[in-house]
């Protein structure tokens, strides 16, 4: 006991006489090592001055000194283990894994005690002598068939924590081949499919024996007027008829064997053409330019918009013509408007699927006009522009060969457009397929296809409006190839 005497003699140094006595009588009050104070204790005065220490003995204020400091707070136990759950099992053990608890204080974390009872009993039992020190603990030694109940606690200086159990008893019982989710590839990222398509994935599965297979939608379970559910040994079957909107989600697969299961994810996307725009207005208008702005539409078709498509109309003409496609910003400007027209602008949005049906078309019209004149047209009599039908080119005497085919050309003006018309020795030729007509932009051609020994003859062209008539014509003299005359001689 050499470490006890060691304050008593650093004290003594101070006050030989008062600190002697004072170490004298508390001595007896540590409660561990009491016998060997005394002894050590009582030599002291024999040596010293023994007369002294009994007339200053009464002095009771220097004994109360040790009372004074306030004792240190209580331990506390830690909080309760976290996510126990079985990690293996066989026909005569079962291992459990857990995670340590979120609360530890101060004090630390001594181990972890392991308890089992019977299903139907309140009988726990440690199944570990000393704490376990890891958050994995194998329970051995157990009759094939039981099922029990395994609770974890945490113990500290402080005590036990709340004990943490399964949620269900274990059967004790060796699985032969544990359940197991075998996603498709294709399935591991977000599956995308067209509104109104049929939907039909096939996820298989193993594990011994047969799995007991469970479908969730979000968390809530399948609707099966909607979405039908095929099972096998060996897979399971999504099928949807006819894809909605209402369907995308994320749907869960789970396959349980006893205690054991895997659970697999899949996000179906359903998805179809965007609605317009939600609003589409002119905001400025300078020179030869218009800058245009629109707001997203309020239906994405499921889908994020990848563009916008914007066209432009003279008002005019009406026609529209498009200025921009896949244009991702909300604003833009539409340059080279020529001078003196006036613009309606439209737009369109796409994604994935496509570009919206309608478009939103802008309220404001934008007028191009020429800046720091102000042009007024001068006032003109409406002039008679009519005339009656008059060949500009008049039609030339032809010659062709048996089997090439010819044509007529001849060219005249008039207003209104006059209507022509082909004949063949005066009779009209109508829609027979042996000849072609046409007549662009004045110019009328009549093509004979691969002439006959009859096709010969005077061909006229007449052309006719409100204010009178013309007519034109040509011989036509088919020829037979010289070889075939050559022959006949």
């Amino acid at each position: 006991m050499p470490s006890k005497p060691a304050p008593i003699k650093k004290a003594a140094k101070k006050e030989p006489a008062k600190k002697e006595e004072a170490a004298a009588e508390p001595a007896p009050e540590p409660v561990a090592e009491p016998a060997p104070v005394e002894a050590e204790a009582a030599p002291a005065p024999a040596e010293g001055e023994a007369a002294p220490a009994e007339v200053e003995a009464p002095a009771a204020p220097p004994a109360e000194e040790p009372k004074a400091p306030t004792p240190p707070p209580a331990n506390e136990p830690t909080s309760a283990p976290l996510d126990v759950f079985i990690e293996d099992k066989n026909d005569t053990s079962v291992t459990i894994i857990w995670s340590q608890p979120e609360v530890v204080g101060p004090s630390g974390l001594d181990g972890y005690t392991i308890e089992v009872c019977k299903d139907g009993t309140e009988d726990w039992k440690a199944v570990n002598e000393d704490l376990q020190k890891s958050c994995r603990y194998v329970i051995k030694n157990q009759t094939t068939g039981d099922r029990l109940k395994i609770r974890v606690v945490a113990i500290n200086v402080g005590g036990r924590s709340p004990p943490v159990a399964l949620p269900e008893a274990v059967l004790v019982k060796e699985v032969a081949d544990r359940p197991k989710v075998r996603l498709p590839r294709f399935l591991r990222q977000r599956y995308v499919a067209h509104n109104g398509a049929k939907i039909n994935l096939v996820i298989p599965f193993t594990g011994k024996p047969k799995p007991v297979v469970s479908w969730l939608k979000d968390g809530q379970p399948l609707d099966t007027s909607k979405v039908n559910i095929r099972s096998t040994d060996r897979d399971s079957i999504l099928f949807i008829r006819t894809a909605v909107r209402e369907d995308s989600g994320v749907y869960e697969m789970c396959v349980k064997v006893d205690d054991f299961e895997d659970k697999a994810s899949l996000i179906l996307q359903i998805v179809e053409l965007p609605g317009p725009p939600a609003s589409l207005k002119v905001v400025d208008t300078w020179g030869f330019n218009v800058a245009l702005e629109w707001t997203p539409p309020k239906d994405n078709g499921n889908t994020e918009i990848t563009g916008y498509t914007i066209q432009k109309a003279d008002k005019k003409t009406g026609d529209w013509f498009t200025v921009m496609e896949h244009y991702h910003r909300l604003n833009a400007t539409i340059s080279d408007l020529i001078m003196g027209n006036t613009y309606r602008f439209r737009a369109f949005s796409e994604n994935k699927c496509g570009i919206s049906e309608d478009a939103t078309v802008a309220k404001e019209e934008a007028s191009i006009l020429k800046t720091g004149i102000d042009y007024k047209p001068p006032e003109y009599k409406e002039r008679d522009s009519t005339e009656p039908p008059k060949f500009t080119t008049s039609l030339n005497d032809r010659a062709t060969t048996v089997g090439y085919s010819t044509k007529l050309l001849c060219s005249v003006r008039g207003s209104p457009r006059p209507k022509v018309i082909w004949m063949k020795n005066q009779m009209i030729i109508g829609d027979d397929p042996k000849y072609r007509q046409m007549c662009v932009q004045g110019i009328c051609s009549l093509e004979i296809r691969k002439p006959g020994n009859y096709d010969g003859g005077v061909y006229s062209c007449k052309a006719k409006n409100s204010h009178g008539e013309a007519t034109v014509s040509c011989k036509l003299e088919v020829k037979h190839p010289a070889v075939a005359d050559a022959e006949k001689k």
